[in-house]
Parts: C-alpha cells; sequence; structure tokens
C-alpha cells in the first residue's frame, strides 16, 4: 500500500472510530489552502505596479531581473490546486526598498493560470485578466 492511501485509510478510520474529530482534521486544512479551495481573486489592476510589470515580462517571456525566477514552484504546503510537479513556476516581483527577492512572488500555472502572493506563500489570490 503506498504511503499516501495507507494515510487515507488512517484518516478514514479516524473519522469512523471518532467521528467528532473529523472537523479538526478537515477545518485546519481549508483553513491553510490544503488544495480544497480556490484561492480568491485580484484584478489584474488591483495588483502592484510591479506585479504588473512582472506579469507583462512573464507573458512575453522575460528577460527576468532573478536568475531564481522561472524555477519550480512546489506548492508543498498545498495552498494552490494540487498539480504534478514542475506545473508551477515562480517569478519575483519586486519590492520597493527591500534589500533582497522581497516577499511577493507570481506564481505561473502550466494552463496560464497566475496567482500572486503578498506574503511569501502564506496567502494566494488568483490573477484575473
Amino acid at each position: 500500500m503506498s504511503a499516501s492511501r495507507a494515510l487515507g485509510a488512517t484518516i478514514l478510520l479516524a473519522a469512523l472510530l471518532f467521528p467528532s474529530l473529523l472537523p479538526a482534521i478537515v477545518a485546519p486544512a481549508q483553513a491553510r489552502g490544503g488544495g480544497i479551495e480556490e484561492p480568491r481573486v485580484i484584478r489584474v489592476e488591483d495588483l502592484p505596479r510591479e506585479a504588473r510589470e512582472t506579469l507583462a515580462l512573464i507573458k512575453q517571456g522575460g528577460p527576468f531581473p532573478y536568475k531564481r525566477d522561472g524555477v519550480v514552484f512546489g506548492n508543498r504546503e498545498r495552498r494552490l490546486p494540487l498539480q504534478s510537479s514542475g506545473y508551477y513556476r515562480e517569478y519575483t516581483v519586486p519590492t520597493p526598498g527591500a534589500r533582497d527577492r522581497g516577499a511577493r512572488r507570481i506564481i505561473a500555472g502550466g494552463l496560464g493560470e497566475y496567482y500572486y502572493t503578498g506574503d511569501h506563500y502564506n496567502t494566494f489570490r488568483r490573477i484575473r485578466e
């Protein structure tokens, strides 16, 4: 049995034996965005100017100002919809006054969807064009 199936079986068994614990298992995953809910939406015109400029660079294929731009975003915290490994790529949104890359990013999905985070992957908003 695979590890994910074993975990699923364990959760199912716990839910059957202790149904009162089910909300305690599901609610934290939903609060974390655990791949359960689609992120909220933000319109392009409501993005910071630097994010709009980064989005334009992504669409034209660069050149990108940071060497880490375009690397695979692993979605380890599962705050974006679950996809196969390598599906998401991340790009830096410059933060005025920051001495490093800052906390802002745009994540590009393999089918052309884009997500914005202003707090280094804690929360995401899907960009509506």
